[in-house]
């Protein structure tokens, strides 16, 4: 399985965001069950779901998250160095915007992860990837787009 993750090195991520009580952006980060550093989630891509949809996903096993991804593309990508077993390879990701509806109680990787909130200016300087701090500071500052529509 390693040996195909390695040859696409193509992963998808949900940058997930909230408004505060405040009304500003809030950005939930989780740690990394391999080396505890503040990440977003993300994995590789699943046969028959399409990138969007494994963003969602990876919002729903890794942090317990319902909601919808904002907008038909992703908001950006970066580049990380994945640790792997025995190597590491250079992982290119795209990042799609997750808007957060609500979180579960119980989730697949609850046991396996911590999740905070965090500003969304305070959020990209704890994430160790440039190219995702760029991503959360251009969302962080952007005024464009974000209307919230009311179900029901």
């Amino acid at each position: 399985m390693a040996g195909k993750k390695a040859q696409g090195a193509r992963q998808f991520a949900a940058l997930p965001w909230r408004l505060s009580d405040r009304g500003t952006r809030q950005i939930l980060l989780l740690t990394s069950r391999e080396t505890g550093r503040w990440v977003i989630p993300k994995g590789w891509p699943m046969k028959g779901k399409k990138p969007a949809e494994v963003a969602c996903q990876e919002a729903y096993e890794e942090a317990g998250l319902i909601g919808e991804i904002v907008g038909k593309r992703a908001i950006g990508s970066f580049h990380y160095e994945k640790r792997l077993a025995k190597t590491s390879i250079l992982c290119s990701v795209r990042v799609f915007l997750f808007r957060v509806e609500r979180q579960l109680d119980d989730w697949p990787e609850k046991a396996q992860r911590r999740l905070q909130w965090f500003d969304a200016e305070d959020a990209a300087d704890l994430v160790d990837e440039g190219g995702l701090a760029e991503i959360i500071t251009r969302f962080a500052g952007s005024y464009a787009r974000l209307v919230v529509f009311q179900k029901g």
